[in-house]
């Protein structure tokens, strides 16, 4: 007797379904699928949900000096000539960045093993390709997601009935973050 349900794939699609409805449900918070579905992805969100809630606070801050290049009001790099060659001017700044502790970093890298990577693209054809933006759901569940379930003891997602589907009759739910 098997610990999850198969619905009716090989595991290696079984696997991919899963990880692109979570990446979904995380990403929009919340999704439509079937009520078989949903009880899997469930599990894995609340999982993922609740390292999230304990890594939460699991960093500490430190400066450190980057070499960043200099710009004009344009957004280009401001070059100099040195030694007959076009050299970009850099300047030192003092930058604070979130430093992990290992289980922290243990804990993104778990969650990076469930989720896609998500690109949002915008609406409008112009500029589509230019503007598209790669968001980072790690971080949208160290930074929001998180913070919001602290008090919370678990039962992160609900699952709300809606009918059954048109084509075959299968129970449809919506699966969203409490």
């Amino acid at each position: 007797m098997a610990n999850y349900r198969k619905l009716g794939r090989t595991s290696s699609q079984r696997k991919a379904l899963l990880r692109s409805q979570v990446t979904s449900l995380l990403h929009h918070g919340k999704i439509v699928t079937t009520e078989a579905k949903a009880k899997e992805i469930k599990k894995i969100a609340e999982g993922l949900i609740a390292l999230a809630v304990k890594e939460r606070d699991n960093f500490e801050e430190v400066t450190v000096k980057a070499k960043v290049a200099r710009k004009d009001k344009d957004g280009k790099r401001i070059k100099e000539v040195v030694d007959g060659k076009k050299v970009p001017i850099y300047d030192e700044i003092d930058k604070k960045i979130k430093k992990d502790a290992p289980s922290r970093l243990h804990a993104r890298r778990q969650m990076l093993k469930v989720l896609y990577p998500v690109k949002e693209v915008p609406q409008k054809p112009a500029g589509r390709k230019k503007n598209t933006k790669e968001i980072d759901l790690v971080a949208k569940l160290f930074d929001e997601i998180a913070p919001k379930y602290m008090k919370r003891e678990g039962g992160y997602t609900r699952i709300v009935k809606i009918g059954l589907r048109k084509g075959d009759a299968a129970p449809t739910v919506l699966v969203e973050l409490v």
